[in-house]
Formats: structure tokens, sequence, C-alpha cells
């Protein structure tokens, strides 16, 4: 057992636990949101951890990250921006204006500081820097490689202070390859299994039946 701190409150957990089983055992009420929890989307989890011995306080994800003795947590919530990138996929063109459309909606992207800031706060270890600098020259196939591990945890976005959300402009650029390419073949099935109704839900999973 180990003992730790998770928004103020002392819990004691098996060592072997994550910090979002720890809240589990715990009894604590969820975070709203938690996807692998039948709450939301995955990514939702986002947590800020500070080790005992270190001084610097890092981002992590509740999910993947095991508990250990003296550990402080506190969740991070996210704050939505005031204007968001819009567009439709079904009005971008073809593939010779992609990179056209990507300084359109993510002015942005190009001012990148190369500060590094979106890297050390991607819980992923993800080159998040790299794949913003990739779309913007057009390499588009190499970036959409780099967010292919992407959670949408949103951190990368919260870090940046040109405010160009790489996660979203990751997403940008897999959605455009997708378009102007074949399906993969497991979202095709799933997306069949969805049309049919076939996918389980969990009702008993916490949040899954939340309180009218």
């Amino acid at each position: 057992m180990v003992q730790l701190s998770v928004e103020g409150c002392p819990l004691q957990v098996p060592a072997t636990s994550s910090i979002l089983q720890a809240m589990v055992a715990a009894g604590q009420t969820l975070v709203e949101g938690v996807g692998c929890m039948g709450q939301g989307v995955c990514g939702s989890c986002r947590v800020l951890v500070r080790r005992t011995g270190d001084s610097e306080v890092r981002t992590a994800l509740a999910c993947e990250t095991l508990v250990e003795e003296g550990m402080q947590v506190a969740f991070l919530e996210y704050f939505t921006p005031a204007a968001r990138h819009r567009y439709r996929m079904d009005e971008l063109g073809d593939s010779w204006d992609a990179l056209a459309r990507i300084g359109e909606v993510f002015p942005e992207a190009e001012h990148c500081r190369h500060c590094g800031g979106c890297d050390r706060a991607c819980p992923k270890g993800l080159d998040v820097q790299r794949g913003v600098n990739q779309a913007v020259a057009g390499e588009m196939a190499a970036s959409a490689h780099v967010f292919d591990e992407c959670v949408m945890c949103n951190l990368c976005t919260l870090a940046c202070p040109e405010h160009i959300r790489p996660n979203h402009l990751g997403l940008f650029v897999r959605r455009m390859l997708a378009s102007r390419s074949l399906r993969p073949s497991d979202l095709l099935r799933r997306l069949q299994e969805i049309e049919r109704g076939e996918p389980a839900i969990d009702f008993d999973a916490p949040g899954a039946r939340p309180p009218v």
C-alpha cells in the first residue's frame, strides 16, 4: 500500500494501482469525461503530478500512471478557447489545395516559437512540435504519423504560447489524408457496428447512468 494525495485528499491504495484506479478504490468521485470509464473520450483524465523528491510538476494521464508513495495529484480541466477552428471536409477541395487550406484554417501554426512546451506537456511523449512544423511545410503524411497516437488530451494546446492547438492541427491533417485515400478497414467495420446498434454499453460503468 502507498499513500498519496489526490486533489488534496489523502488516499491509501495498492501500489499496483493507476491514479484512476486509486480514485475508484477510494470511493472518490471521478472527473466527468473519463473515456475509459464510459463517461466520455480518451485523454480527459489529464493530471498534474508531483513526485517525492522532484521539484517539477509534470503532466500525465491518470489511467496509465501508477501511484507512488508521497505523490501529489491534481486533475486538470481543459478550458475551451473562445475561437475554434471551423472547417468542412467536403469543402476543402482537392489535394493540390491542401497546403493552402492548412494556412487558412490554422494560420497561427507558422508562428511556432520552437519553445518545446508542447513536447514537454505531451503525456504520450509525441514529437508535437515536429508534427506542427511538418504540417506547415506540407509534409502531411509525416505530420499525420506524429499525431497517430494522440489521445486529444489538449495539454499541448494549454502549453502553447501561440495558441496553435497542435493536437487539433494534427487531427485536421489526419482527416485530410483519410478523406483523400481509402478509409481504414477497422474504422469501416466499427462504423457498420454502430449503424447496426451492435456496440455494447456497460451501464454499470461509473457515470454511465448519471443522476437526473
